[in-house]
């Protein structure tokens, strides 16, 4: 039955793989048209109504009035100055106050802020002033900004404000008058006043919130990346730089699909003529189809449970044929794993289940057979221990005379002969132990030392030996006699041409999770083809490829042992084991 399934779900997932592409391919083309038009659309109607402030602010370069209220004015003069306000509030609400987008509209002086009132402090201070003072009379979009911040009012900082989030259009104003055919300009001692055209940046999200679905995201950005208006709040008046984003500032207007958080999203963006902003919307894929999505489920669930309910009658029909040789081979198998290895299944059919009976049947007798000769392995293995252990007697009787050796050295006051033998004794001890384990680095040395004190007075002090052992080397364990091809090769080989002044230096230290033991001599080296024959050729020292070999079996392939030398130069042998084994 689960096969049945299995091949029921395969093409249902083929098909409905297909259908939700193709719909998803058909859908997103359509949706990027209809976004892209609709994004054209938004900025054309933002273009128009900003466009209406540039040409109104444009206006009041040459307004009469402004221009004989600003020349003629005496900023000291309170009296003044705030009938000039009333004058000027009235001509700017004549310009400005049919636009409903439209938040704020002042002008801006050193002595006086004429028109909408606004908690902005000296405003000439704020960087939106300055940016005015800085293009000399052209209109400057300045993108939103945080009201608090820029005006530097932190009394408001806690405050519930409609106007928080800004921006706002500026221009400094240099007023003009064509009285008959003569252009008065105002003197040259008159403050030039900044025009501020302020508008809540909800003006823009109610632009796109009511154009696009839920699922989309829009951000408004200058060229400087500073978010003028979002889907994401948190994001307005920050700088929102992304890789993303810098290849679309290279572009006025398009479309393009892009994977955007690990998800496939189709963007379009547009660029104001008026403000320079580029308007970004993007949507993804998997929403646009997702009304298609239930029919999919729908259509597939209703034919996986027709097929299914067909699954389950041909399910039961084979599943006699099936489950019956399970059965008694499982039967079969319990009865094996209970230690009874006669068991044997009686066979009536030549298909795949009677070849699979009669390959177990097969593979019971010889486990029968397997287990009988383990057992007949053992007993030769015990009779093999106990002939061990009788060969061990004859070291017993070297031990014995070598001891009545040494007290007939002591007698006769031949003490190096006395303290060879010693050392001797010790060394066919040491060899002679009936498991070849691992032993401590201590033990090993020990035997070193017996062995040097033999071979330095054979060759009558030819040799000195040199320790620089790592003490946190001697809690870890070597393999027997790991040091004794090497320094018999440098004693025997290396120093055969020497009469003195040979030095053998065995050095240890630790490495991360590495040991590392070094044999170095001053001898007169190996040519690269001596190291090659010893450490590859098979009728090389028979000690030094037993270390290689017995390193590798009880450490893996890559430990083992380095030779570096130079004819001349001397020989060094570098052993790597496991920190831990």
């Amino acid at each position: 039955m689960a096969s049945y399934i299995f091949l029921v779900a395969i093409p249902l997932i083929v098909l409905g793989l297909l259908y939700y592409r193709t719909s998803l391919q058909v859908v997103t083309e359509q949706a990027q048209r209809n976004v892209y038009e609709i994004v054209k659309k938004n900025n054309a109607i933002m273009d128009m109504k900003l466009g209406m402030i540039e040409q109104n602010s444009m206006a009041l370069f040459v307004d009469k009035d402004l221009f004989q209220i600003f020349n003629q004015l005496d900023p000291k003069n309170q009296a003044d100055i705030f009938e000039a306000d009333r004058q000027v509030s009235s001509v700017l609400r004549k310009y400005f106050s049919l636009n409903e987008d439209v938040y704020a509209y002042q002008l801006w002086t050193s002595y006086f802020n004429f028109g909408q009132r606004l908690p902005q402090g000296d405003p000439t201070q704020s960087d939106i002033y300055r940016k005015a003072q800085e293009a000399g009379g052209k209109i400057v979009w300045y993108p939103t900004y945080d009201f608090v911040d820029m005006f530097n009012q932190p009394y408001l900082q806690d405050g519930r404000l409609e106007f928080r989030h800004l921006f706002s259009a500026t221009r400094l104003l240099d007023f003009s008058h064509l009285n008959d055919t003569t252009l008065e300009k105002m003197d040259a001692d008159v403050e030039r006043p900044v025009l501020t055209i302020s508008f809540k940046s909800d003006a823009l999200n109610a632009l796109y919130e009511e154009s696009f679905p839920d699922s989309s995201s829009y951000l408004v950005v200058d060229e400087h990346y500073r978010v003028v208006a979002g889907s994401n709040p948190d994001l307005v008046t920050t700088v929102y730089r992304q890789d993303w984003l810098e290849e679309l500032q290279l572009e006025n207007s398009g479309t393009l699909r892009i994977n955007l958080n690990g998800e496939a999203v189709i963007v379009c963006f547009d660029r104001s003529a008026v403000t320079g902003w580029l308007s970004v919307v993007w949507i993804p894929e998997s929403a646009l189809v997702s009304s298609l999505v239930p029919v999919i489920q729908t259509s597939s669930l209703l034919i996986a449970v027709i097929m299914g309910i067909m699954a389950m009658v041909f399910a039961y029909f084979i599943a006699d044929r099936i489950t019956k040789p399970m059965k008694k081979l499982l039967s079969a198998m319990r009865s094996v794993g209970e230690g009874d290895f006669q068991t044997q299944i009686t066979m009536r059919t030549n298909d795949e289940f009677g070849i699979l009976l009669q390959r177990f049947n097969r593979m019971n007798e010889q486990i029968r057979y397997l287990v009988t000769e383990n057992y007949e392995i053992k007993l030769k293995e015990q009779e093999a221990e106990i002939q061990a252990l009788t060969m061990q007697i004859n070291p017993h009787f070297l031990y014995n005379t070598l001891n009545v050796m040494n007290w007939m050295a002591i007698e006769s006051r031949q003490d190096e002969l006395s303290r060879m033998l010693a050392c001797l004794s010790n060394m066919l001890h040491y060899t002679s132990r009936k498991h070849w384990g691992a032993v401590s680095l201590s033990e090993e040395t020990e035997w070193m030392s017996n062995y040097f004190y033999i071979m330095a007075v054979r060759f009558e002090d030819r040799f000195t030996v040199r320790y620089e052992i790592d003490p946190r080397l001697y809690d870890y364990k070597v393999p027997r006699l790991l040091f004794q091809p090497f320094v018999e090769n440098a004693i025997l080989h290396g120093f055969d041409q020497t009469e003195t002044g040979g030095l053998i230096s065995i050095r240890g230290w630790i490495e991360g999770d590495l040991r590392y033991y070094e044999i170095a001599d001053n001898g007169r080296g190996m040519s690269p083809e001596t190291v090659n024959a010893i450490m590859y050729s098979e009728s090389s020292s028979v000690g030094i490829k037993n270390t290689i070999d017995r390193i590798r079996l009880m450490y893996g392939e890559e430990y083992g042992i380095t030779i570096r030398s130079m004819p001349g130069k001397g020989t060094s042998v570098l052993i790597k084991l496991p920190l831990h084994s």
